[in-house]
């Protein structure tokens, strides 16, 4: 197939998906909006936009498609889109080109003399003026990005100018679309000349190994070139910055422009410089035999992103000549086959100084592997009426639907992989972010848009540890997804106007916080779809929470508002009515939405002291009777339900908590609320039946490690004192190793081995019966647990395959 017709057929998909999912949404949704939707997602993989708010509004001498702010808020970023849904491309001509260029720079001059006073207040649109109108003495700089299925024949188009903001014009049409999307790149290529561009080379000294897989070197950067580097390239160089999507607000940046205004020739001196990676480097001659810099190919500031904008905008905003301003830079050269490998764990260990520094915003994550791997081997029962089935495709990287497609080589085959992967079943990252945040109520952080709220899940998904992704969590992740989307269908069917994804987020948020997360997922999976008595009651919340997003207080602008806790606060206040039958389809308990592996082992966060330790005053009966819903409902993982009944345990013995048990405990509790756990009505139950159960009679030793987790006087047995802590692993006896090991599976259900060892091993060092600085496989303790499992399994007691293990 020559270059022609795969061009045809990537136009073809696209306009294809243009149509399905505007279709889908049954939202009346413009397809010029569906289009600039799509093709403003392959400029955020390519790293030139950080997101985008798609909001059409077209007047006399105007026109905009979408826009979007950059963290600092000195940049603002338009698109105008020409959308011919045309399956062979069109020719946009030079006039028509800057035609639509001069209609964005119309709106964007309204915008700036406050033309959002003459517009009706509940659009879309009206908060777009309004915020550039509010921040039109901040912005420093506006790119305009012109978004076509046409191929564009036209060059060297020139911007209006304006004081005080630089306006630079950025052509995408279909041509370039696809062959970014076909170049199999993350990222469109930086070529950076600095003798050509800037009239300077950069001087360093090799710092080269022959023997290693990258090279060294350390140069001097003027700062003036830095700058310009940064306004010709942007985000575009920090795409692999762990910390490039967080505001440049902080105290650094203002000590940076203080030195830059005040102190520029202390600068060098004050400031600790870049670090940045590049895979090609090619040097200027010199007869002195000096190294200098002439071209550098895809260079990434991978630390440093801080100084680099804090130049930039210092000199926009503050009119800073950067004169006598020299930075420091450190520059690996790493082959273009190792980048991918090599380049975040430098941007990783560069940044080891914050908190998020591990976050790895990149889809080769093992969470993201592992919901691709299932995707493409869990298939969704067929929806009634029909005896097909299909499958959900996980777009963990953008074109993987499109090049799966393409290696299908005939047309028949093709259209079988559409049937077996419909296009309305695709779903990529940040959709995953939507839905995950959107559930764990947290609709303020999805309305700051896709990139950003897929960049808060990333640290919270590194945070927690391993997460188990098993079939029950695809299956009601997808059943999340189709909540979701039918929310946006009815919400599109209500004709509110606007805000449709803040309303959609809010509502479902609202939903997941009132029903304590009940929601049957096992039946929407099951049927495909959500119940009628559920569609009901998602139209009842979105009509009062659409009525509390557009009433603002002060008059706010309402999608700044939706950004913002105290919008989901005044939400989630709201008292809203459902009818009976809707209350009788919920479960009784709500799902654990992620089942947990890693050890929460840090400690409390800033919280204040009397909200922590206010745990110290809940009743140790509450949290045996916390211990046993758990274990009945398999809330919670292994980890937590021993914490808890430890808490309680530490509670009945007059024994004070500590600030890290307290710390665990609130953030425990508030979970399990999240889950419908209801500490007065599971109060209502009798606390002597609460024990775990055993398969054998039990050593005293046993007894007593036993009880180290349950309250004796909740079994109503007596209190064992005869045996002491023992303090070594060859003093333990087998029998009680068995008896906790037991008590472990029976807390969590089956576990792997190792975290079945793992998990034994600090439970029993945490209660003072073995003790180790270090778990090792070939120790004496990891081999006695894994004697232990092979002897549970040749008493009958506990059931394994080669990986797993259980009770039996």
């Amino acid at each position: 197939m020559n270059e022609r017709d795969l061009l045809k057929n990537f136009i073809d998909d696209l306009i294809q998906e243009v149509i399905v999912t505007s279709d889908n949404k049954e939202s009346g949704e413009f397809r010029i909006n569906e289009f600039t939707r799509l093709a403003s997602k392959y400029i955020i993989d390519a790293g030139e936009i950080d997101d985008i708010n798609v909001c059409y509004y077209k007047s006399r001498g105007m026109m905009v498609n979408g826009y979007n702010f950059s963290q600092d808020e000195n940049c603002l970023d338009l698109f105008v889109t020409i959308f011919n849904q045309q399956n062979l491309p069109v020719s946009i001509t030079k006039t028509q080109a800057e035609n639509a260029f001069r209609l964005a720079e119309g709106a964007l001059k309204k915008a700036l003399t406050g033309y959002h006073t003459s517009i009706e207040e509940s659009t879309e649109a009206y908060d777009m003026f309004q915020r550039i109108y509010e921040l039109r003495n901040q912005l420093t700089h506006v790119r305009i990005y012109l978004l076509t299925d046409g191929i564009v024949n036209a060059e060297n188009i020139i911007a209006d100018s304006m004081e005080d903001i630089s306006i630079a014009l950025h052509v995408w049409d279909i041509n370039r679309i696809y062959r970014f999307e076909s170049s199999g790149r993350k990222m469109e290529t930086i070529e950076i000349d600095f003798e050509q561009d800037f009239g300077t080379t950069i001087p360093c000294l090799s710092m080269v190994d022959p023997d290693s897989d990258y090279q060294g070197y350390l140069a001097v950067i003027p700062g003036k070139v830095l700058a310009e580097v940064y306004e010709k390239y942007g985000p575009r160089l920090l795409e692999h910055n762990v910390r490039s999507f967080l505001q440049v607000r902080g105290n650094v940046n203002k000590g940076i422009r203080k030195t830059i205004l005040e102190e520029p020739h202390r600068f060098f001196a004050y400031n600790n410089g870049i670090s940045a990676t590049a895979d090609a480097i090619e040097f200027a001659d010199n007869p002195l035999g000096k190294i200098s810099i002439r071209k550098v190919r895809n260079l990434q500031i991978v630390n440093g992103g801080q100084t680099t904008a804090s130049l930039y905008h210092t000199a926009k905003k503050d009119k800073a000549a950067l004169k006598n301003i020299y930075v420091q830079a450190k520059l690996s050269v790493i082959p273009a086959d190792q980048i991918d490998e090599i380049v975040p764990l430098i941007s990783r260990y560069a940044n080891s100084q914050n908190k998020v520094s591990d976050a790895d915003f990149y889809a080769n994550d093992p969470f993201h592997i592992s919901i691709e791997e299932l995707s493409r081997t869990t298939w969704a029962p067929a929806v009634e009426g029909t005896n097909k089935q299909t499958q959900w495709f996980y777009e963990r990287a953008r074109g993987q639907y499109f090049d799966a497609k393409g290696r299908e080589g005939t047309p028949a085959r093709k259209r079988q992989f559409e049937i077996r992967y419909p296009n309305a079943q695709k779903f990529t990252k940040t959709d995953l972010a939507k839905y995950e945040n959107t559930w764990m109520q947290l609709p303020h952080q999805v309305s700051l848009g896709a990139q950003k709220n897929f960049n808060h899940f990333s640290i919270w998904l590194k945070e927690q540890g391993k997460i188990e992704v098993n079939n029950k969590y695809f299956e009601h992740l997808l059943a999340r997804a189709i909540l979701f989307k039918q929310t946006e269908r009815i919400v599109a069917s209500l004709n509110f106007g606007g805000y449709r994804a803040n309303i959609v987020t809010y509502t479902l948020a609202w939903l997941s916080l009132h029903t304590s997360q009940r929601i049957d997922f096992d039946q929407i999976w099951k049927k495909q779809n959500i119940s009628e008595e559920l569609q009901e009651a998602i139209k009842v919340i979105s009509v009062q929470v659409h009525r509390i997003i557009i009433n603002p207080p002060n008059a706010k602008n309402i999608t700044e508002w939706c950004k913002r806790k105290e919008c989901w606060e005044t939400v989630c206040n709201e008292k809203i009515t459902l009818n009976q039958a809707f209350h009788q389809e919920l479960l009784k308990h709500g799902h654990c939405t992620f089942n947990k592996l890693g050890n929460d082992t840090e400690g409390p966060e800033e919280h204040n002291f009397e909200e922590i330790t206010i745990i110290s005053e809940i009743s140790a009966q509450n949290w045996f009777s916390l211990a046993k819903w758990a274990k009945e409902t398999n809330n919670l993982n292994a980890q937590q339900r021993i914490l808890v009944a430890s808490i309680g345990n530490t509670l009945s013995h007059g024994h004070p908590l500590n600030l890290k048990q307290m710390d665990q405990g609130r953030k425990i509790l508030e979970l399990a609320k999240a889950l419908g756990f209801n500490p007065e009505e599971n109060n209502k139950t009798s606390w002597k039946s609460f024990h775990i159960e055993t398969h054998e009679p039990k050593t005293e030793l046993s007894n007593q490690l036993l009880n180290k987790i349950t309250d004796e006087k909740l079994i109503d047995e007596e209190k064992n004192d005869k045996y002491p802590a023992i303090q070594n692993c060859a003093d333990f006896s087998r029998d009680a190793m068995f008896e906790a090991m037991k008590t472990i599976l029976l807390l969590n259900g089956k576990m792997s081995r190792s975290d079945a060892i793992r998990t034994t091993a600090k439970f029993l060092k945490e209660n003072g019966a073995i003790n180790f600085e270090r778990l090792r496989e070939d120790g004496p303790i990891w081999k006695g647990l894994k004697s232990t499992i092979n002897s549970g399994i040749r008493r009958n007691v506990l059931e394994g395959d080669i990986n797993h293990i259980w009770v039996k």
